[in-house]
């Protein structure tokens, strides 16, 4: 488990972002500023303010960084616009409205795992769009299953606030991080044998 930051920095050709343990994010975003003024790569405000809320998710910063980051009514989808199925295990799955929608996620996977590693590899934006890109690595509390998923995030930024949210990971993996036994019966490919997962 890793409760600091990690303290390397990203060299001047890596545009990545090396992040601390939170919750889906970060406490510290520590090569951003490194990264950005020895390779010339300037962030839109957009940008600036999307990796500045994810380096305050952890569950002691995250209500001011909602509030003062994100809209009011502002829309978030976690991992798919609505599945009930998943929500049953990952209850912040789908589409919320409302700065309560972040807290609740962010909270919510901290309680659920611990954060081993959490990197953001890439992070641009064009006007009042945002993607980010990157890779973590969580443990889940009750079951103690690691899990390394790939993320994608897609954010709309209006007037220095966060109106929109999308965030994508491995559900596959994170969901089976709690799972204590059992097996799927699957049949993928018309023309080929069912199999057991």
């Amino acid at each position: 488990m890793k409760d600091q930051a990690h303290t390397a920095v990203a060299p001047p050709s890596r545009r990545g972002f090396i992040v601390a343990s939170g919750a889906v994010g970060a406490s510290t975003v520590l090569a951003c500023a490194s990264a950005q003024a020895q390779s010339g790569d300037e962030k839109t405000p957009a940008t600036k303010v999307v990796l500045e809320f994810l380096n305050n998710t952890a569950p002691d910063k995250i209500e001011a960084a909602v509030a003062r980051l994100v809209a009011e009514d502002a829309t978030y989808i976690s991992l798919n616009f609505d599945n009930p199925e998943l929500k049953t295990i990952l209850p912040w799955t789908g589409t919320q409205n409302g700065r309560k929608a972040y807290t609740s996620t962010f909270i919510g996977v901290a309680n659920y795992w611990t954060i081993e590693d959490f990197k953001i590899s890439d992070a641009f934006g064009a006007g009042e769009n945002v993607s980010v890109f990157g890779s973590f690595t969580y443990r889940s509390k009750t079951r103690g299953k690691l899990f390394r998923s790939p993320l994608a995030i897609h954010a709309k930024v209006k007037d220095g606030k966060i109106v929109y949210f999308m965030f994508m990971e491995d559900t596959f993996a994170s969901a089976r991080s709690f799972s204590s036994g059992g097996k799927w019966k699957i049949k993928t490919d018309p023309k080929g044998p069912e199999y057991q997962v």
